[in-house]
């Protein structure tokens, strides 16, 4: 029972002398476990509410269209926005914003019919990114409430409710239909006429309606017909970047054990110059980068039926710069680190956090709005975003080009931090 007490005192004694290891070992938990509270949780600071982007085409731009648009500005979920509707049709297409909505000519009067279950009804198009139906089913419910209601104020107050319900009246009067039906229908009607008679100043907010009075057409936009969206083709993506981070990792850990047995120290006697030898560790990590890819993609592809839609080329490009970005931060993390214990800790958050923003894990419109504008700034997000462009959404070469330079330039950010600050030796 001595020695065991002596091994574990030994073994807390090793864990509490580096400082950096024990630090991290709490921070990490608590950093994450805050990270999922405040996304999910209700803000506290009503400016940090997250709001969804939604474009609206108005082709009737007058009277129950207008104020239904103004109806949806006003709900605090959504930033809405006017476009025309190829436009609003292309900003889908590449995801720029995840909903469209398309109000039709003449809305207002046929819904007006509508609502007492005569004429068609008008069809509102709602544009989606089928990456985003959680969204899209969002916005549905939210536009399906504000049209009762402005539809509903519009029949039972507006200039549009008088017109409807006179019109209406008379041509159920003039109908073939059972006296009895004809009485309470033509009743009915009449006493809306008296309800939109009332003076101006009496007019309240609307009353129900007897049916919805619009149907809605969904319309999964990618970039050509024919392409159909693959929820597979995001799910591997994420995970490929997670797992290419953590490979990084590995990529850092391995170097600072190295130097811990002193192999540092043999290479540069041999001399070997450093920039020797982070140069060639990051190809060789950028190789096994790209053979990790084409395998998850590989598998994808047989198994799941993932292809890749758009520009081959692009697609190849996004691969080798991520795996070389990769590479640059296993260097960066072997340069920083000073013990393989601390460094494990320290990169292990910084992928997990990077990960998360990228949108693999959890829907980047949860995130707040100061949130969203910071995930630009991850390199790990353009790798998602630019993986999703050549696979599912099947968009061309020049969609892949951003991804690509910003993935090169964070290698080449890395990769130099890497080589300043290089050590040889660890500290004693």
């Amino acid at each position: 029972m001595t020695a065991f007490v002596a091994l574990v005192r030994k073994d807390l004694r090793i864990f509490f002398a580096d400082r950096r290891a024990v630090i991290m070992a709490f921070a990490a938990p608590i950093l994450i476990g805050s990270f999922f509270g405040y996304v999910f949780g209700e803000p506290r600071n009503p400016k940090d509410q997250s709001r969804m982007k939604v474009l609206v085409v108005d082709q009737e731009r007058q009277g129950a269209a207008k104020d239904l648009i103004a109806s949806l500005g006003k709900d605090p979920n959504l930033e809405v926005a006017a476009s025309e509707l190829e436009a609003a049709r292309e900003a889908v297409r590449k995801g720029k914003v995840p909903v469209a909505i398309v109000i039709p000519e003449k809305f207002g009067e046929q819904a007006g019919q509508a609502l007492f279950g005569a004429g068609a009804k008008p069809e509102i198009i709602v544009l989606f990114d089928p990456s985003h139906r959680v969204e899209a089913g969002m916005i549905r419910g939210i536009l399906t409430g504000q049209v009762m209601q402005t539809v509903t104020k519009d029949a039972f107050g507006g200039e549009g409710g008088k017109r409807t319900a006179t019109s209406m009246r008379r041509s159920v009067e003039g109908a073939p239909m059972e006296a009895s039906e004809k009485s309470a229908l033509t009743g009915l009607l009449q006493s809306v006429e008296k309800f939109n008679a009332r003076p101006q100043a009496a007019r309240g907010g609307g009353g129900g309606g007897l049916t919805i009075p619009f149907a809605m057409k969904d319309e999964a936009l990618t970039s050509r017909a024919g392409v159909v969206y693959n929820s597979y083709a995001h799910s591997f993506g994420g995970m490929a970047i997670q797992f290419m981070l953590f490979m990084g990792i590995d990529v850092g850990i391995g170097m600072l054990l190295l130097r811990q047995r002193g192999l540092w120290r043999r290479f540069r006697a041999a001399p070997l110059s450093k920039t020797t030898l982070l140069g060639s560790r990051a190809v060789s990590a950028m190789l096994v980068g790209m053979l990790i890819l084409a395998v998850v993609f590989s598998f994808a592809w047989l198994v799941f039926g993932v292809k890749v839609e758009g520009s081959m080329v692009g697609f190849l490009g996004i691969c080798a710069a991520f795996s070389l970005m990769t590479a640059g931060y296993g260097l960066l993390i072997a340069a920083l680190g000073r013990t393989p214990e601390a460094a494990r800790g320290l990169a292990i958050l910084g992928t997990l956090l990077m990960v998360m923003l990228s949108g693999a894990w959890v829907p980047s419109f949860l995130f707040p709005r100061w949130m969203q504008r910071v995930t630009t700034l991850v390199p790990a997000r353009w790798a998602m975003d630019g993986l999703d462009a050549m696979t599912w959404r099947g968009l061309g070469l020049e969609e892949a080009l951003p991804a690509i330079g910003v993935l090169l330039l964070a290698a080449v950010v890395f990769g130099a931090v890497a080589v300043w600050k290089f050590r040889w030796e660890a500290d004693g």
